[in-house]
Parts: C-alpha cells; structure tokens; sequence
C-alpha cells in the first residue's frame, strides 16, 4: 500500500514540474497549470493538445480587484 502512495505522489509531483515548463512554453498560466496537473496528472495531456496563447493573459492587481468591488 506504501508503494501506491508513493508512485501516485511520486507521478503527482512529475506532473506539476512538467505541466509548469509546458505552461510556461505555451505562454499559459503556470501556477493553474501546475495545481491541475498535481492533482489531476492526465491534465498534462489536455495543456499538450492547446494551441500556445500570443501573449500571456495579465493578472488584475489589487488596486485593480479593490477598485472593482466598489
């Protein structure tokens, strides 16, 4: 049963390493990435298959996100 464990954290932590490279090389973002492929590992399989974004979406700032919620 050990083992199981093991090989599935062992996968899970391959996954999110490979999923934020290719994040990163596809111009997506990585942290979403990463955190999907950690628990989900087949999800590095979905990132393979889309097309690379031209720019990188930008995160709103805080002043942003507080100025929105007024």
């Amino acid at each position: 049963m050990v083992q199981i464990v093991v090989i599935w954290g062992l996968t899970a932590i391959t996954a999110a390493v490979i999923g934020g490279l290719l994040a990163g090389f596809k111009k997506r973002d990585y942290s979403f990435w990463m955190a999907w492929s950690f628990m989900f590992p087949p999800s590095v399989l979905l990132l393979l298959v889309l097309p690379p974004l031209h720019r990188r979406p930008r995160r709103p700032t805080l002043d942003d996100e507080d100025a929105a919620e007024v």
